[in-house]
């Protein structure tokens, strides 16, 4: 189960914490170790810093592009240190770890770190289902980067070991692709009909879709049963608008 769960790390400045990172990564089971545009790898820091884990290192895939390191993932879930994220739950790691090792069972998984500095970006949180936040010392809650994976790989090491009881799904819950599709063919089908957003600003619509297609966790049917229904939709429209023309 855990070769279905990838660690995603992003923008990460410091070598020494992607090495860290694998070691962590080992010692709980974990072998799939994605990196987005590091600042600086291969790098003997890093090398240094894996110990015994070099194997881990060595396999790491480097991805220009976030998309493209989650692709074929089902659940994505963002580890994020901010007190308050809107439209997103948000679980401590050992109430996390038991849905993702549940997912695990059907699809990919990608746990989202963020870069040492800033932690995942807004635009990085809108590919994430859900939040992992670690609880901390309100008074300092700074944590490195590879001391947060650690925290994280230990809490799913524990719920893969079968400490918990997994909910598995009948089907695989649907890539990141396959719901980028689906919020893309719903856009155009809302453009088609000319549902708009009433908003004052006018750009939160699609926003909201996207959260709300996040939230529901989609599996491959479910999608294919919307992308289904949307295509019915188009043909009709089209079917009614080539008969009034012919009335015309």
């Amino acid at each position: 189960m855990g070769s279905a769960i990838r660690i995603v790390l992003i923008d990460t400045t410091h070598p020494g914490n992607i090495g860290a990172a694998a070691r962590a990564l080992k010692n709980m089971g974990l072998h799939d170790l994605a990196l987005v545009r590091p600042e600086n790898f291969p790098h003997a820091d890093a090398t240094a810093r894996a110990s015994g884990a070099a194997d881990v290192l060595q396999k790491a895939r480097v991805f220009a592009r976030l998309e493209d390191a989650i692709g074929d993932c089902g659940l994505i879930v963002g580890a994020s240190a901010r007190e308050r994220v809107r439209h997103f739950d948000v679980l401590a790691p050992r109430a996390a770890a038991p849905r993702v090792a549940a997912a695990a069972e059907q699809s990919g998984v990608a746990v989202l770190f963020g870069s040492e500095r800033v932690g995942l970006t807004n635009e990085e949180l809108t590919h994430c289902h859900w939040l992992i936040r670690i609880p901390a010392n309100p008074e300092y809650e700074s944590l490195n980067l590879a001391m947060a994976v650690q925290i994280v790989a230990y809490e799913l090491h524990l719920a893969c070991g079968g400490t918990l009881p997994a909910q598995a799904r009948d089907t695989p819950l649907a890539t990141a692709t396959e719901i980028a599709r689906l919020r893309s063919h719903l856009e155009e089908v809302m453009t088609e009909v000319g549902f708009a957003d009433r908003t004052q600003a006018g750009t939160h619509l699609m926003d909201r879709v996207r959260r709300m297609l996040m939230r529901a966790e989609l599996d491959q049917n479910e999608v294919n049963i919307l992308r289904g229904l949307l295509t019915a939709i188009q043909g009709k429209r089209r079917t009614a608008g080539a008969g009034q023309r012919a009335l015309d």
